[in-house]
């Protein structure tokens, strides 16, 4: 005897429905918000501002240079970055172009896949395309910048990594391994997963694949680790939440800091710093303090509670970071998108916070980014109304996540199937895994009771 869930007759599992008018006004979306990111980029249409390309042709290029001599550029201050980013760093140098084009065919490319894998999870039974449309339409909203940093792959990466936990919780420890030794943040998503073998075994072959490309990039090039030793004299970065009560201060007259370039950004040095960092990294503590207690209390789970909490954990380590660099919006993005493609998910109000404040996070950079650095009023208004956008999506992210997972749910109805009874058509796998799969996938269940056969 074995059990399996009561599904509706004649409703075979795994069969996708073919949405071909959302496809291509998808499709069509992408192209054209795409072709404006590369008219602006290119200088044919020309953005306020001024040039955000600077970072690719100057910076990384200069790293490229370097990392090809076999040594990470451990005396400049601005690699900020674990030792998987020369990975992407050393990337373009594979293809025929400039360094500057060759970077941007790489994150068209990330870009265009995150979209795939969010259209292909979105096209499955029960889940929805709204995580696609959030990424086609909020990436274009950040402005050509956001192809001028690398932190478009990495989310990309990240993206296609959470959607694999579910089916392929190897398969998406691994790509979130491969995302957290370069920039960390995506061994976020690994927070919400469920006690179990599946869990176990994507953190085991996330925890491997960083350390283990971390152990071979340290081997064998020199300085891997010393971008550690530049972390803890960081001041507060200009747009950083922390950074907020620094400028009104200097507005009336009583911070008299200054603002220069400190480790690859700009930041407030002066009065009053020590302590807002300390606030600030004590805010990181308790948000994550809260997160564990979270998990380990949670009464109940839905295909969703996985990439809520992924989101949780990012706004809060976004909103308690003493640097927010724009491009960090589209990491929250990416995993909002993720979270959009379950029709239960907790999270829609915040992604539409985190929409939001993407044009004026291209407002306050690059385009108003001299008077942010003089704390301009308007500049700063624009700023707070960002970063409080930001503080309020974190709280009610954490809010929704634990009134989701509080009430005790009821058991979905199962039948007893005799073992000479063959599996029905519908089901491409044996009715165990198929319960499961109901269980994690979100698949609406009749509430009629459960028959004895």
């Amino acid at each position: 005897m074995e059990l399996a869930p009561a599904t509706e007759p004649g409703s075979p599992r795994g069969r996708l429905g073919r949405p071909l008018g959302a496809l291509a006004a998808l499709g069509a979306t992408w192209v054209a918000g795409r072709t404006l990111l590369v008219l602006l980029m290119t200088g044919v249409l020309k953005a306020p501002g001024g040039d955000v390309t600077a970072d690719v042709w100057m910076i990384y290029h200069a790293w490229f240079g370097v990392l090809q001599t076999g040594t990470f550029p451990f005396d400049d201050v601005t690699w900020q970055y674990p030792p998987g980013a020369a990975l992407i760093i050393l990337l373009p140098g594979l293809l025929p172009w400039s360094y500057l084009v060759s970077f941007w065919v790489i994150c068209g490319i990330a870009d265009a896949l995150a979209l795939t894998v969010l259209v292909r999870t979105g096209l499955r039974k029960g889940r929805a395309l709204t995580g696609a449309w959030l990424w086609v339409a909020a990436v274009p909203l950040l402005g050509p910048m956001i192809y001028n940093r690398f932190d478009i792959i990495v989310t990309a990466v990240a993206v296609a990594g959470l959607l694999a936990l579910v089916r392929r919780p190897a398969v998406g420890g691994l790509l979130l391994g491969l995302g957290g030794i370069v920039k960390v943040w995506p061994l976020l998503g690994l927070i919400g997963t469920p006690s179990g073998r599946r869990t176990r075994r994507a953190w085991t072959l996330a925890a491997a694949t960083a350390v283990s490309v971390g152990f071979l990039l340290a081997a064998g090039m020199n300085g891997a680790f010393d971008f550690l030793a530049f972390q803890g004299a960081r001041g507060i970065e200009v747009e950083s939440v922390g950074a907020l009560p620094l400028h009104y201060a200097r507005l009336a007259g009583a911070w008299d800091g200054r603002v220069t370039m400190n480790y690859g950004s700009p930041e407030m040095l002066g009065p009053w710093v020590p302590v807002v960092s300390k606030v600030m990294m004590a805010g990181t503590v308790l948000g994550f303090g809260w997160l564990l207690f979270w998990r380990y209390t949670a009464k109940r789970r839905n295909a969703a509670t996985m990439y809520d909490a992924a989101l949780c954990a990012l706004l809060i380590f976004v909103v308690t970071s003493r640097v927010i660099s724009p491009q960090y919006l589209v990491w929250l993005v990416g995993v909002a998108a993720v979270c959009l493609t379950v029709r239960g998910t907790s999270q829609r109000p915040v992604a539409l916070l985190i929409l939001i404040a993407c044009p004026l996070t291209v407002l306050e950079f690059p385009t108003m980014f001299t008077q942010v650095l003089a704390s301009g009023p308007l500049a700063v208004t624009i700023l707070s109304a960002r970063n409080l956008l930001l503080v309020a999506a974190m709280a009610l992210s954490c809010v929704r996540l634990w009134r989701s997972t509080r009430a005790a749910e009821p058991l979905p109805a199962t039948v007893v199937l005799e073992q000479a009874e063959p599996v029905p058509a519908g089901y491409p796998v044996r009715p165990g895994i198929a319960y499961e799969q109901d269980l994690l996938d979100g698949i609406q269940q009749p509430s009629a009771p459960a028959k004895r056969g």
